[in-house]
């Protein structure tokens, strides 16, 4: 009995260690180091000096305007996707005839499989002199600015992640009984009824694991408001950027780095949290 035990936790070991090596080496490891060099000081030449302040985490209002677009703009920004996706998820699941589904949806992944950077020079051009404004100065709407505008960024964001904001949100509906529909409805239920009662809240699982992996991704975000920003809209993910490359002040990025990953657990706890009670659900596993 017990051998037999032991040969069952030996082959459950063995069929972990790939995916607990590949965790150890490329995200314990790395944090560990990220941590490590947070607490130290910039060296005279740049880069990392062995010490032990916390003089790095006290220096993070200097990169507030950074924290401040990132902690207003994500948010924001994955609501945006969120006021989209669901209708289209919505009607993919519940009311596209079931022959187009499948051309749908690919017509919705298919650009996603596209490089972000070659999409995102695309609105350059759309919001750039060149694009919309030109259109617009025809019949008279003269010196209107789209590009390098906390909009502009805000419209990469909906475009760029949407897909990651509909599949979640579609798998949910999908899987929606649709019987508790027709008994809501027999009960006497309004539609709006029904859909905030039965279509909405058990879908809710689908619609925060979309809502965190959209934000999450949002807060380290640094091409969209590069580009579109044209450095006028700065996220954490470009702090970290100037700090690491330019500055070489490793500590103080790592300092923002370790802070940034605080924030995205929390949002992914909070988000659990609120799936969990406003579902009913026991359990919602959002990643």
């Amino acid at each position: 009995m017990r051998g037999s035990l032991f040969r069952k936790n030996l082959m459950t070991a063995l069929l972990l260690a790939p995916a607990t090596l590949w965790l150890v080496v490329f995200l314990v490891l790395p944090f560990i180091a990220i941590a490590i060099f947070s607490v130290g000081e910039r060296a005279p030449e740049g880069g990392y000096q062995a010490a032990l302040t916390f003089a790095q985490y006290a220096n993070l209002p200097a990169r507030a305007t950074a924290f401040w677009n990132t902690m207003v703009l994500a948010p924001v920004g994955a609501l945006a996707c969120l006021l989209v996706a669901y209708p289209v998820a919505y009607y993919l699941a519940l009311r596209a005839p079931q022959r187009w589904r499948l051309i749908l949806l690919a017509m919705i992944v298919i650009p996603f499989w596209t490089s972000l950077l070659m999409r995102t020079y695309a609105w350059m051009y759309i919001l750039g002199g060149r694009g919309i404004p030109a259109l617009l100065a025809y019949v008279g709407i003269e010196d209107l600015r789209l590009i390098n505008t906390p909009g502009a960024v805000l419209l990469g964001i909906v475009y760029g992640y949407l897909p990651l904001m509909i599949l979640p949100i579609y798998v949910s509906l999908e899987r929606l009984d649709r019987r508790l529909l027709e008994a809501s409805a027999d009960l006497g239920a309004t539609p709006l009824s029904t859909f905030i009662g039965v279509t909405l809240r058990l879908s809710l699982p689908g619609v925060m694991t979309g809502f965190s992996l959209v934000m999450i991704l949002l807060l380290g975000e640094y091409l969209i408001p590069t580009l579109l920003g044209g450095g006028k809209v700065f996220f954490i993910g470009n702090a970290l950027v100037d700090l690491f490359l330019q500055s070489r002040n490793w500590p103080f990025g790592s300092a923002i780095a370790i802070t940034l990953v605080l924030v995205s657990v929390v949002v992914l706890i909070v988000a659990n949290r609120i799936s969990t009670r406003l579902s009913g659900a026991r359990r919602v596993d959002l990643i």
